[in-house]
């Protein structure tokens, strides 16, 4: 048996039927050339070869007597692929939205404990003739980074895959679950061995304490520099901050991760800085549409990876800092300084802390106190009432960069799929991906009705980003991306190409990148002319969307009218 830490544990305590606590993946697959067989067998016969390579999928939970303590992971005997490799077919006509709709419900409900906490769908139906692959993973036995390691089992560089060399044999003690007292003696001995652990860590984290309370000048002077101006205790309240059901909405868009880079070159900031500026633009635009817009800026609460170098352990290790989105500046480029300032000011005091953070720590009682607490605090409508942490989670994924097969199909996009929980109702996570950057928006449907308008918005202040590094001068030695490498991986036209200023309030949602061919994107290799005054003119946003004639009782109606 192996001990859940702490941290993964958690995720198990805080999950209720509003809030599922996986994380998943949609992966649009081109099948062979002349392909005729059943792919759904090929796959499920493929993964039959492939579940020994990762523990998550032959570990299941083995439950503590009374809950009082985490629960810990045992190996399965008798895994039923027929019920974790499903097959689902779309009806016609097999649109892109109909696959994002469907991936939204399937993510809604929860994972069956009695087994290993994995599920792969294999749908087709689509009107491109491809197949796409939407798998789900409990948060309990994986993160972001551990995820891309799971990748590497089931993923090949070839079409004709690699030799896999099968799972030794081993003897079958036919034991379904563990005894009562081997459970609570082993519950007993972990509880013991966490607090020693916890008692060996104190001085390190009281120095750490210290450390904060009482900074080197050097570091002070330095933290004043680059802090923002305006960030505030709490983050204010949003429709995007309430309690949530478990209903969801997705929506996935593809970005070009050659231009993310040039955009982040030419302005001196790193690749997630752009990323929560792209994502804080269309917030911003989203909210003013009816006038939600608040006088301070939104915060985005970011995992930051606690995982050493080379460990690919299938576990959590990762804490969170809290990001200002800078949504009260007007200036776009203006924002994005404010959100590196605020990105560094975090992670500066994130890593006098990182040493001493702890994945693993005493939790005796923890899973009926925890899971009590956590139903109350949704059900009660007491997220409605307290001041919000953060407005969005938003996470940046580095993923392959080069492409990749299933069961022989290419794979075409790799669209994360989080979690949306209370309080936090709008989720956006980022994969790249053989040169694109795949955003996946998971939301509660009730919160956030029109969840494709967001990603539209988030073409849009992209392309204004990139229209941006035209008008203003670049850091030294920096050059835009060729036209022939965006192109090689650039989006889709009707998703994912960068959208007009102006999205229209209820525009039809877009087809995805992943279920068509990547087209050409013109927009970044044009260069704008020169332009003859000595000053620039000030920076302007892009138009504001017209404000929507339906309040937002009204809106989340009608988008409730038109899903169904």
């Amino acid at each position: 048996m192996k001990h859940l830490s702490g941290l993964d544990a958690t995720f198990l305590h805080l999950e209720t039927p509003e809030m599922p606590m996986h994380v998943g993946s949609l992966n649009v697959l081109d099948l062979p050339k002349g392909y005729k067989g059943d792919f759904y067998e090929d796959a499920k016969q493929f993964m039959a070869s492939r579940i020994h390579l990762a523990d998550v999928f032959t570990r299941k939970l083995a439950l503590m007597p009374f809950d009082m303590s985490n629960p810990v992971w045992v190996e399965d005997e008798d895994i039923d692929l027929d019920y974790h490799v499903r097959h689902i077919t779309l009806p016609k006509p097999g649109t892109n939205r109909q696959l994002q709709q469907y991936v939204a419900r399937l993510h809604s409900t929860l994972i069956d404990r009695s087994r290993p906490m994995w599920e792969f769908f294999i749908i087709d139906g689509l009107k491109s003739g491809q197949v796409a692959l939407y798998t789900k993973v409990h948060h309990a036995g994986i993160d972001g980074q551990a995820g891309v390691e799971v990748g590497k089992a089931i993923f090949d560089l070839e079409a004709t895959g690699r030799v896999v060399k099968p799972p030794r044999s081993r003897p079958r003690n036919h034991n379904y679950q563990l005894g009562m007292a081997e459970l609570a003696t082993a519950a007993l001995r972990n509880t013991a061995q966490q607090y020693v652990k916890l008692f060996k860590m104190a001085p390190a984290i009281a120095r750490a304490i210290s450390g904060l309370a009482k900074p080197d000048e050097k570091a002070a002077e330095k933290a004043t520099a680059t802090a923002p101006k305006k960030f505030n205790l709490f983050a204010p309240r949003t429709s995007l901050n309430v309690s949530i059901t478990n209903q969801r909405t997705f929506a996935g868009r593809t970005i070009s991760l050659a231009e993310t880079k040039y955009i982040a070159k030419h302005f001196g900031v790193s690749l997630n800085d752009v990323v929560m500026a792209t994502v804080a633009g269309a917030l911003r635009h989203y909210l003013a549409d009816n006038n939600e817009l608040p006088a301070k800026p939104l915060v985005a609460g970011v995992p930051v990876s606690l995982r050493e170098a080379g460990d690919d352990t299938a576990n959590n290790q990762a804490s969170m800092i809290l990001v200002s989105l800078a949504t009260d500046i007007t200036d776009p480029i203006q924002r994005l300084k404010a959100i590196n300032a605020s990105s560094n000011s975090s992670k500066s005091t994130m890593n006098r802390f990182k040493a001493v953070i702890l994945d693993d720590f005493p939790t005796f009682a923890a899973p009926w106190l925890v899971s009590g607490i956590a139903s109350m605090v949704g059900r009660s409508g007491l997220v409605n009432l307290l001041p919000p942490a953060a407005n969005v989670a938003i996470s940046n994924v580095a993923g392959a960069p080069f492409p990749m097969y299933f069961a022989g199909a290419l794979v075409t996009c790799y669209y994360p799929v989080s979690i949306a929980s209370h309080g936090t109702a709008l989720n956006v996570t980022v994969q790249s991906y053989n040169g694109r950057m795949d955003y996946g928006l998971i939301a509660c449907r009730r919160a956030v009705p029109d969840i494709t308008e967001i990603g539209d918005y988030m073409l849009a202040e992209h392309k204004l980003l990139m229209e941006l590094t035209q008008k203003h001068p670049s850091a030294a030695g920096v050059t835009a991306p060729r036209p022939a490498a965006v192109a090689a991986h650039a989006p889709d036209v009707e998703e994912s190409a960068p959208a007009a200023k102006k999205p229209a309030a209820r525009k039809k949602a877009a087809v995805s990148a992943a279920v068509k061919k990547p087209a050409p994107v013109k927009a970044a290799a044009k260069k704008a002319p020169a332009k003859k005054a000595a000053k620039p003119a000030p920076i302007k946003t892009t138009a504001k969307p017209a404000t929507r004639k339906a309040a937002p009782a009204k809106r989340a109606s009608a988008s409730r009218a038109a899903a169904a």
